[in-house]
């Protein structure tokens, strides 16, 4: 890979992985799926593992669709091995809060309690471009107010 092909499919990886937070943050579940390859695995914060883009799915949509999230991605970096395959590493800050609070000109009021957590992808070039093989989520630190 050259120089440009290298900072092509660094972006490419890192698109991948923020339109997949995006997706959760907005309920857009088959659009997270579409993210992932058809037979990846992703284990989430808790160590629950699922299989598939079945079972992901059907674990994103048994959430509760009055629970608002905001997944702030940073220290991203993205490498490649010799095998074609990516590794994306990420943290993530995530704020939640509910529906049902009162909408302000300053937002809503968030939880008291918010974590710092990190992602690990395993990432493939597919015929539809980068999806993400391997995800392993888990939280860090937690922060309570």
């Amino acid at each position: 890979m050259d120089f440009l092909q290298l900072l092509q499919a660094e972006k490419a990886c890192r698109d991948v992985v923020l339109s997949a937070a995006q997706a959760v943050d907005q309920q857009q579940y088959e659009a997270l799926v579409a993210l992932f390859t058809e037979d990846a695995t992703l284990v989430r914060p808790g160590g629950a593992l699922l299989k598939g883009r079945s079972e992901i799915l059907a674990a994103y949509m048994s959430k509760d669709p009055n629970r608002i999230t905001h997944h702030l991605v940073c220290n991203h970096q993205v490498t490649f091995s010799d095998s074609g395959m990516a590794e994306s590493r990420c943290k993530v800050l995530l704020y939640a809060s509910h529906k049902h609070r009162d909408l302000t000109p300053q937002g809503r009021l968030a939880d008291p309690t918010h974590q710092v957590g990190v992602i690990v992808d395993t990432l493939s070039l597919t015929e539809q471009g980068w999806k993400i093989q391997n995800r392993n989520a888990w939280f860090e630190l937690l922060i309570q107010g």
